[in-house]
């Protein structure tokens, strides 16, 4: 279960911390962490159980913090980035120097840790997304994961693996196909709820994220496919298309019924040498104007219409 590289020769340059403890709901908890160095090439990797009751997440995120920061001292590292993606812990060691009073488990990790961090010649938390320290995050899931299959008998962990719990309805009693599962952060939540999160961002105008707070990983309109209806797959495609169109160059169709999108600068080389200001609709098929983005305007120019049609939405 724990595992890692072998040691090597140090380097004056800055390392990067990236760790991770997690609490499962069956109270296993177990971290990951990995180190890297100054091009962003792994050097340690080590992962394992977190043994004890009661253990909290942010006593998970210190132990692992606390091991890490133990195997980049054992490595010669002098400086160090801590990449920290959970906020209490980010907030107890932001000074180098602070200490804490309480004797509880909290106070006395704490102080482990900045007694470690004293032993740098610099090191750095520096507080980030969920997506950046993934590689950990699943260093410690494994370990979880490993857990329950050595501790829990082979018929309860079938029905284990069989049931979850949705984060948003707390529905606790899901089947596996009832789960959609984010591929890019590893979130689960049930397919209903998914929906209807997916249809109020589009209502809102914007790309579909991952409904965990903080998160910033973007849904895809191919992995939600089978959530979606008819129209909220349109209007992705439509939000798609017009996030791929700078705003100066976005062209609606000025039929009402219509209002299909399209790029100026296309629809320019498509049309006509002789009639470069007319061209057609990419949906309907109207005659338009690029010029006065009207429908076309027989027999007279842009100027002479807009001295007859002063306000173009009459």
């Amino acid at each position: 279960m724990l595992k890692g590289f072998t040691r090597s020769s140090t380097s004056p340059q800055l390392c990067s911390l990236y760790f991770k403890g997690l609490v499962s709901d069956d109270s296993l908890a177990g971290f990951g962490v990995a180190i890297c160095g100054h091009r962003d090439d792994l050097l340690f990797q080590l992962n394992g159980p977190i043994h004890g009751s009661d253990i909290t997440v942010l006593e998970a995120e210190l132990i692992a913090l606390k091991r890490g920061l133990t195997e980049a001292a054992g490595l010669g590292i002098d400086h160090i980035s801590i990449y920290c993606d959970y906020y209490p812990v980010y907030e107890l060691i932001s000074f180098s120097g602070r200490s804490v009073t309480e004797e509880n488990k909290i106070a006395l990790l704490v102080n482990d840790v900045q007694r470690i961090r004293e032993g740098f010649k610099s090191s750095f938390p520096i507080f980030v997304a969920g997506t950046s320290i993934r590689y950990a995050y699943e260093l410690a899931r494994a370990t979880i994961v490993s857990e329950i299959r050595r501790h829990v008998d082979p018929p309860r962990y079938v029905k284990l693996a069989k049931k979850s719990t949705c984060p948003i309805c707390f529905n606790d009693d899901l089947k596996a196909e009832e789960m959609f599962y984010v591929g890019k952060c590893c979130h689960l939540y049930c397919s209903e709820c998914m929906k209807r999160h997916i249809e109020v961002k589009l209502l809102e105008g914007r790309v579909p994220r991952c409904p965990h707070y903080g998160c910033k990983s973007n849904l895809t309109l191919g992995s939600c496919a089978h959530l979606l209806t008819p129209k909220l797959r349109e209007m992705w495609e439509r939000k798609i298309k017009e996030d791929s169109i700078p705003v100066w160059d976005r062209f609606y169709c000025p039929k009402p019924s219509c209002s299909a999108l399209m790029s100026k600068t296309e629809l320019s080389k498509w049309a006509r040498e002789a009639e470069v200001r007319r061209c057609c609709c990419i949906k309907c098929g109207e005659s338009l104007c690029i010029n006065c983005k009207v429908p076309w305007h027989n027999n007279l120019s842009c100027n002479e219409y807009k001295r007859l049609h002063p306000n173009p939405t009459e």
